[in-house]
């Protein structure tokens, strides 16, 4: 990951997020950060056996899974101070691949005060399409504080 690029404009949270991600189900999965600007994010993914569907295919769940993280990551890039949720997840699917490794590319598209737009392409290691795809990101505006009882 190029974070350490004078170019790259990242929020102090993101290597809390990364952290944080080894714990989820992204990390169960195995996913791996690539690279990071503040405008594309790339991450990847070890295709194993247990990443296959019956047919022996890439389960299209793998795939929803990093674009859908991936553009969230993005939409948290952009708003690191707010909650940001998925609202809609746009996928076509366009290829198979069963082996190898799979990259996945997000970048920002549009910004509003409430929703954050993205887009995400996933493609083999030799570049080949696999899917591409829409999010949008609702953000939710941080809790006001709760004042304290007065009465103790």
């Amino acid at each position: 990951m190029d974070a350490t690029n004078p170019e790259t404009k990242l929020p102090a949270e993101f290597e809390i997020w990364k952290e944080k991600a080894e714990s989820t189900f992204w990390g169960l999965l195995g996913c791996e950060f690539e690279e990071l600007t503040d405008k594309q994010i790339t991450v990847s993914l070890d295709i194993k056996p247990h990443h296959l569907n019956l047919i022996g295919i890439l389960h299209g769940g793998v795939h929803a899974t990093m674009m859908d993280s991936a553009m969230g990551l993005m939409a948290m890039i952009a708003r690191p101070r707010e909650s940001v949720v998925t609202t809609n997840l746009n996928l076509h699917y366009v290829a198979p691949t069963g082996q190898g490794r799979i990259i996945v590319t997000a970048e920002l598209v549009h910004m509003s005060r409430k929703l954050v737009n993205t887009q995400a392409y996933a493609r083999t290691g030799d570049g080949e399409l696999l899917a591409f795809g829409t999010g949008t990101f609702r953000v939710i505006e941080p809790k006001a504080p709760v004042p304290a009882d007065d009465h103790n």
